[in-house]
């Protein structure tokens, strides 16, 4: 896999168009949501595109998006306040980049509102 030229979260996982950056690796990239449904609400996207989680991602990248949630969950103090993760997967789920993304979302309680 590789960049897409048209694809908005290949532009800023690979630093093309720059963002508010909160853990990157080799492989992933973590950044603020710019329209945020939380306090905390980070993308952890991969720096390879792959349109959604159903899209041949191999087990490394997916190891390296859930290491990400770690490094952010900690990064933004809400390991013990607990947070949650959403991946939605085409039109019909919200997906509305499609490009693999993992919504990070705490810093407050969530409600069923938090999707």
């Amino acid at each position: 896999m590789a960049m897409h030229d048209d694809c908005i979260f290949c532009k800023i996982a690979n630093h093309v168009i720059e963002s508010d950056y909160i853990y990157e690796d080799n492989v992933v990239a973590a950044f603020r949501d710019m329209s945020p449904l939380a306090p905390t609400h980070v993308l952890v996207v991969p720096k390879d595109h792959y349109a959604d989680l159903a899209d041949g991602v191999p087990a490394e990248t997916a190891a390296a998006l859930l290491h990400a949630v770690d490094e952010v969950a900690k990064a933004e103090g809400i390991t013990e306040s607990g947070f949650r993760v959403v991946a939605n997967a085409g039109g019909d789920a919200g997906q509305a980049v499609h490009h693999l993304h993992l919504h990070v979302l705490g810093g407050c309680r969530l409600t069923d509102d938090f999707a």
